[in-house]
């Protein structure tokens, strides 16, 4: 069984009160707090694991799991403010960044190749 941080009955938080060695049968007891990984769903740890397996590479990420670079790319997004590593506030602020070149884009005051050259700006992170 997974240890997840989040009680499967009423998805308060849980603590960790014993572990115990599979080797020797030690038991260790008292309060443990879990790490940041332990509050992520199964789909974004699948998600971690498969991003780690091919080294950060989103374009084999998406190939591997059989969805789009931009799928595969709000997936990691989603994963780093589920760990708490971006705000919502800063993905907000990125969204509505990349809004503004679009509208730009369709009311002529970019054309294609500096649309396109912002965003890619904008996804690699500046």
């Amino acid at each position: 069984m997974e240890m997840s941080s989040k009680c499967p009955l009423c998805g308060g938080n849980v603590v960790v009160t014993s572990f115990k060695c599979t080797e020797c049968g030690s038991k260790v007891e008292g309060q443990f707090t879990l790490n940041e990984f332990s509050s992520l769903s199964k789909q974004d740890l699948d998600f971690l694991r498969e991003y780690l397996k091919n080294r950060g590479n989103l374009t084999k990420v998406a190939e591997k799991l059989g969805i789009s670079y931009p799928t595969a790319h709000s997936y990691f997004n989603r994963l780093l403010r589920n760990l708490g590593y971006i705000s919502s506030e800063e993905e907000k602020e990125r969204v509505s960044s990349i809004s503004e070149v679009l509208n730009k884009l369709e009311s002529g005051e970019y054309d294609f190749s500096m649309a396109l050259s912002i965003l890619k700006k904008e996804v690699r992170g500046k």
